[in-house]
């Protein structure tokens, strides 16, 4: 199956996972889980930017693991994500999973988000989770809500 066109421009504001990053990776984990075309800007950002980040536009006072800024659902989907390395690679540790299996995983929860998806009752969640599970099994990845 064909999956939808996109522009993608990633950016690496902190360079520790670079290498478990390569651009034709990132590509497919974000065309993976979109339906419609996309301009996806993917920004790895350290722990101090993601904490401005949280709190600036999400009242948090810490890093996330990952952000979605979405701007258009259709025709085309545009959104920035941004992931912080930090937080990342301790939940990867934490959930003794690989570093590239978690952003695979945080980049179609993200990409799924910047198309209008969210979690934030019950049924919005089980709906997202099993489309990620989905999503994620057609791309080799075991289930992240398995553990």
């Amino acid at each position: 199956m064909a999956r939808p066109e996109l522009r993608l421009s990633l950016q690496f504001a902190d360079a520790s996972h670079r290498a478990h990053l390569p651009r034709h990776k990132v590509a497919r984990w974000v065309r993976a889980a979109l339906s419609a075309p996309g301009e996806i800007t993917v920004r790895i950002v350290g722990a101090e930017e993601g904490q401005a980040l949280n709190r600036d536009f999400r009242g948090k006072g810490y890093a996330t693991n990952v952000l979605t800024f979405d701007y258009s659902h259709a025709p085309v989907v545009s959104a920035d994500l941004i992931l912080c390395a930090p937080v990342v690679e301790a939940e990867a540790r934490e959930q003794k999973i690989t570093l590239e299996a978690h952003y695979a995983h945080l980049l179609v929860h993200g990409t799924l988000h910047a198309q209008g998806h969210d979690h934030e009752d019950e049924a919005e969640a089980q709906a997202m989770e099993a489309e990620e599970t989905a999503i994620l099994a057609g791309l080799g990845i075991a289930d992240p809500y398995a553990r």
